[in-house]
């Protein structure tokens, strides 16, 4: 008995022990007893091909014992995908679910493989030179399963790879010694059975390699057992698994790689040509180090790995949320500009945060906010060129970049405008705020705490804050185009309303001038130019008081008022209503908590509203009651009526009226006095036949 058959047979026997060990425990899971069979069948697969190293057996047995070997490894693709799918994943029914028909051919087409080609598997040959060794060259159904089989275990790494990426803290300690061992193990069968596809052969010494790999890996299962009893967590891996596995990009560069590289091999000579494999190792390893050596691709990987291996030296969630906070919580362009300079000094540790804008229309840096500097104080420096030209510097720049490195008047001028305070704080880096071909400024970091340099995750982060500054600047510049729009149509439309009555009082005025020189004798011509001045004034001073209503915040003084009181004192002020019958109906209510004045205001102006939309021989029914908790009023006139669309689109908006004299303000204050009370006003009304508005109160005081 040779060292690779004791080591193929002390392979086994620590496999199928920590299947057992496995099993054993308590309520296995479905992951469990995957784990417990697909050990039992790499078990079986090392004791078999350690069969087939003992002693001087002939080439008949080898080849027997080595196809029994094959026969086991059939039984691991389908088994240990479905382990790599369900081992500590809360979701792993999902998986199964959506892996079925996959994991169905996994575990079928080897098996099939092996029992209906048994004889096409392989075959073993002698050579003598320069040692005596066997080779087992692979039939066209060995060949087949050697894919499968490197393919599956590029699965199952890849799976495991993304359950351990998935999981944070104390979650990925209980399992990192697991994922190691199998990694160990299935990372030397991609490298044996790679080697078997790419030259169909292999070298009966390489099952060595797979059972000392066995032994590694089941010494790390053994420790996660001691340590953790080979527990299970619950996490929840990404889909995007192609993309992001390093598994991916290992296995698949190696395959190209060598590949090629077995291809010029056969071609000087095949795998019986020593110098053909020396120059295949020496030119792989060349390549390795011409790979190691370039810069570029040294920080490929750094950036890689810091990107998905390494722990964040920031909270990224946590900055995100106090950022996205502190910018909702502003409403204007300098307050924004400090929160964002105070908040990256505090998250980066930088002394100095400048932001610096570009406003459309100037040509020119205009200060945002500073850590180290004052509005009005701002560095000034020998020669600025304008912002035209530092918008094109920094146009196309998505990502923060080290400020020293660039050139041209526009990074001398940003450099001009941040000089740093102290000598060793570290070189200068800019962050654009850029939202595709617009540029709205740039943030300036300087004298950095012990002058460290920028991790990537760091400047990621950076670059996420850029660009919800740059999302916020833009949304407080268009909100406040939107408000200056919205307020130059409201002041365009006041206007209109105002020089129109302003017009026709002036137009009367005028009139009333010119024939002031003929008649100012008449006495009954003076009395009706005095009336007509007197109404003219009410009506500019009634227009006044309408108009204020939009600019003046309702203030409320609520009181425990008798609504039927107030309905009753709105109508008695009229004095009655000439040529219009007006009802009442008022029941009895209980107190409540309402401003008089203000609820007074809105019988008021519906009860006048009615009266406008009537002619003469018109009726005005006003009914109170109580409903639901509310007290309510109504107020049916039998007038023109208003049209369906007119009502929803049109009348509680300002400046809308079926009057020709109207300014469509009245509706619009009576419906916020009503809301203030926390109340609402419904309308019924057709074209011709009337309305009614029916006003309801919350009854908040019973007494």
């Amino acid at each position: 008995m040779n060292a690779d058959s004791l080591l193929g047979f002390a392979a086994a026997v620590f496999s199928l022990a920590l299947a057992l060990a496995c099993i054993l425990r308590k309520r296995p899971s479905f992951a469990a007893w995957c784990f417990f069979t697909g050990m039992l069948a790499m078990g079986c697969d090392r004791a078999f091909s350690a069969m087939s190293s003992i002693g001087n057996i002939g080439a008949e047995k080898v080849a027997s014992w080595q196809s029994l070997s094959l026969l086991a490894k059939s039984f691991v693709p389908g088994i240990w995908l479905s382990f790599s799918f369900t081992f500590s994943r809360g979701n792993y029914r999902e998986f199964l679910a959506r892996w079925r028909f996959p994991l169905l051919a996994a575990g079928l087409v080897p098996i099939g493989l092996s029992f209906g080609f048994r004889g096409e598997l392989l075959h073993v040959v002698r050579a003598v030179t320069p040692v005596p060794h066997w080779w087992l060259e692979f039939g066209g159904a060995g060949r087949i399963l050697n894919i499968l089989l490197l393919i599956a275990s590029s699965l199952v790494l890849m799976n495991l790879e993304q359950t351990f990426r998935s999981a944070v803290g104390t979650m990925r300690w209980r399992i990192k010694f697991v994922v190691l061992g199998l990694a160990v193990i299935f990372g030397a069968a991609i490298y044996t059975r790679s080697q078997s596809i790419l030259f169909s052969r292999q070298n009966l010494a390489l099952t060595g390699i797979e059972s000392g790999a066995l032994v590694i890996g089941c010494a790390f299962l053994a420790l996660a057992y001691v340590r953790t009893g080979l527990a299970e967590i619950d996490v929840y891996p990404s889909e995007e698994v192609l993309r992001k596995s390093l598994t991916v990009l290992c296995v698949g560069g190696y395959l190209f790689l060598v590949g090629v590289l077995a291809q010029i091999v056969k071609r000087l000579g095949g795998g019986e040509s020593f110098p053909a494999q020396a120059f295949l190792v020496l030119l792989g390893m060349s390549g390795l180090v011409v790979l190691l050596l370039s810069d570029r691709f040294r920080q490929g990987i750094h950036r890689f790995v810091v990107r998905h291996f390494k722990r964040a030296r920031h909270d990224s969630l946590r900055v995100w949320t106090l950022f996205s906070q502190q910018m909702a919580s502003v409403k204007d362009e300098g307050g924004m500009c400090g929160v964002a300079a105070r908040l990256i000094s505090e998250t980066f540790a930088v002394l100095s945060v400048t932001v610096w804008l570009i406003e459309k229309g100037r040509d020119e840096l205009v200060f945002g906010a500073s850590t180290v500097q004052k509005e009005g104080h701002a560095s000034s420096p020998d020669s600025v060129v304008g912002a035209m030209v530092i918008e094109a510097g920094l146009r196309g720049r998505l990502a923060p970049f080290d400020l020293e490195e660039a050139s041209g008047d526009w990074a001398s001028t940003l450099k001009q405008l941040s000089l740093p305070e102290f000598q060793n704080g570290g070189n200068r880096v800019c962050l654009p705020l850029c939202a595709g071909d617009k540029v709205l400024g740039a943030v300036i970091l300087a004298d950095r705490v012990n002058g460290a340099s920028y991790s990537v995750d760091e400047l990621d982060l950076l670059k996420c804050i850029g660009d919800q500054i740059t999302a916020s600047l833009l949304n407080l510049r268009l909100t406040n185009e939107l408000v200056l729009g919205k307020e130059m149509e409201a002041f365009r439309t006041m206007s209109a309303f105002f020089v129109h009555d302003l017009k026709n009082t002036a137009s009367s005025l005028t009139l009333m001038l010119k024939n002031l020189p003929v008649h100012f004798d008449n006495p009954e011509f003076r009395e009706d130019a005095l009336r007509g001045i007197a109404n003219t004034a009410g009506r500019i001073d009634s227009m006044i008081s309408r108009l204020s209503v939009l600019r003046e915040k309702l203030v409320l003084h609520p009181v425990a008022s008798d609504l039927n009181q107030l309905v009753t004192e709105s109508l008695d002020r009229l004095d009655g209503i000439p040529q219009v019958t007006v009802t009442r109906e008022l029941r009895p209510l209980p107190k409540i908590l309402v401003d008089r004045e203000q609820i007074q205001s809105v019988v008021t102006n519906l009860v006048l509203n009615a009266k406008d939309a009537m002619g003469a021989g018109g009726r005005i029914h006003v009914q109170t009651d109580q409903r639901d908790g509310r007290a309510i009023f109504s107020i049916t006139d039998n007038g023109c009526g208003m049209s369906p669309a007119f009502v929803k689109e049109s009348l509680f908006r300002p400046f809308h009226s079926t009057k020709k004299k109207g300014l469509g303000i009245g509706m619009f204050q009576s419906r916020m006095v009503v809301e203030a009370h926390r109340g609402s006003i419904q309308v019924e009304s057709e074209a011709g036949k009337g309305t009614t508005f029916r006003v309801m109160l919350p009854i908040g005081l019973q007494v």
